[in-house]
């Protein structure tokens, strides 16, 4: 697994306010699929979804999230990278919380937790290629 973060999602309750907060803060949207609301960063993006979407995505009871809850995702280069991080997660000692899968907006996710518990997704995005040195960005580098 590469060493950065492409994606934090922030689970929320209440997506609008919380966009509306950011907003606030100067943040400005991207454009983004419905129920999703996102702001790239310098380096990263940031995602606002839904704490009850968010913990089926992950095939988890929405309280095991907790208060607070987020995802560190790091983007792969292709589809079969989500596996093979994810094995690599287990081999080190992460707990598999759900194995590489094609989600309904075409892309393919898998997560896992590290030993304290932190989660993170792995992602294959055919809509948001790398860069060169393997920089995410929400739509994607030419």
């Amino acid at each position: 697994m590469d060493q950065r973060i492409s994606l934090i999602t922030l689970a929320c309750r209440d997506i609008p306010a919380t966009a509306a907060f950011y907003e606030a803060m100067g943040w400005t949207r991207v454009p983004s699929e419905e129920g999703i609301v996102v702001f790239d960063l310098l380096g990263q993006t940031l995602g606002l979804y839904g704490l009850e979407d968010l913990a089926r995505d992950m095939g988890v009871p929405a309280e095991r999230l907790g208060h607070g809850a987020a995802t560190y995702a790091c983007n792969v280069r292709d589809k079969n990278e989500v596996a093979e991080v994810l094995d690599a997660a287990r081999a080190a000692g992460g707990e598999v919380l759900r194995e590489a899968h094609d989600v309904f907006w075409g892309g393919h996710i898998g997560y896992f937790a590290d030993p304290e518990g932190h989660i993170w997704e792995v992602a294959h995005n055919p809509f948001s290629r790398l860069g060169p040195d393997g920089a995410f960005r929400w739509n994607g580098y030419d």
